[in-house]
């Protein structure tokens, strides 16, 4: 393996994150680990190269930040490659461990703001602190494994992991933070022993598996918090969601993930499957076990990764 070190003090090869990434010849054809010392590192990431490993001294020690609103962005860009903190296309088999990634827009702009837009027709276009803010997006990539990881904004869309044809996603101790739809893979994704916190917005998790019948997400031992009457999760694609061994709070709502109105064709029906959820306070509600009423009639100690992946990719590997 390739190890490159970055840090902001002493005598690393590089002060900055990106400019180890654009250092890696893209034909090497040997693994590459990126260890990034323990700092906040004021970077937007791009990455179009596969075989990387990013190792940070720790959740919360190492930090990627920026202060991005995806309407601004949007306002001068045709797509959304720019859009998060930490962007990602084109590539596969790409491993975070011990590292934050942020973006902040919402935490330091409290109030909504009216700004031109070239993109608007009114030429003005309404910024809400609430609004989509991506601390981590990708295109067509897949294979991407977060171990102790920490994704954190205000608005909607922190962790977009989004490749519906192949995409496969794999996050085990992490924490993830945002509004609604904060957490929103496309695809094929595993969480496990996974924290999501809900700042604001109608929903924490949602999912798009519209591509294939059998892409899924998939969350085990994980557990929710938020404000007052936060709701679980909802969708307005195909989706298949399963939850296993999943602890929800007293005051999250009572409703189950929802439909959202939409004009996209539902072509596989309501797929939301619940197995061993427990709310505190509570002794049974809409995350009664239903896990058999899925696709194969699955057990929930059959759901686990190489269950969601198959033979296409084991996230457990070395």
């Amino acid at each position: 393996s390739l190890i490159i070190y970055v840090a902001q003090n002493g005598k690393a090869q590089f002060k900055q994150i990106q400019a180890a990434i654009n250092s890696i010849d893209s034909t090497i054809n040997k693994k590459v680990i990126i260890k990034i010392a323990a700092g906040t590192y004021n970077e937007k990431i791009f990455l179009k190269k596969s075989h990387i490993t990013f190792v940070g001294a720790g959740i919360d020690k190492t930090i990627i930040t920026q202060a991005i609103a995806r309407d601004i962005w949007r306002c001068d860009h045709n797509d959304d490659w720019g859009v998060a903190t930490f962007n990602v296309d084109s590539c596969s088999d790409i491993v975070f461990s011990g590292i934050t990634i942020r973006n902040d827009y919402g935490f330091l702009n409290i109030k909504d703001q009216v700004l031109p837009c070239a993109n608007d027709s009114t030429g003005l276009k309404t910024i809400k602190s609430s609004g989509h803010q991506m601390a981590f997006r990708s295109f067509m990539a897949t294979k991407l494994k977060f171990i102790e990881c920490r994704f954190v904004a205000f608005g909607g869309d922190t962790m977009s992991p989004w490749n519906t044809t192949d995409g496969m996603f794999y996050f085990k101790d992490c924490v993830l933070e945002g509004g609604v739809d904060f957490y929103c893979p496309r695809g094929w994704a595993y969480a496990e022993n996974c924290t999501f916190t809900t700042h604001t917005g109608p929903a924490a998790i949602w999912h798009d598996g519209s591509l294939n019948e059998d892409s899924k997400t998939v969350l085990v031992n994980c557990s929710f918090k938020g404000y007052d009457g936060f709701k679980l999760g909802r969708y307005h694609r195909d989706a298949s969601f399963y939850l296993i061994n999943c602890h929800f709070p007293a005051n999250m709502s009572d409703e189950d993930i929802y439909i959202v109105p939409t004009t996209n064709t539902i072509q596989w029906g309501r797929r939301v499957y619940y197995y061993n959820c427990d709310k505190e306070n509570v002794i049974s509600g809409f995350f009664k076990n239903n896990i058999e009423t899925a696709l194969g009639h699955p057990t929930g100690d059959q759901v686990n990764v190489h269950w969601v992946f198959k033979n296409n990719w084991d996230p457990l590997a070395n």
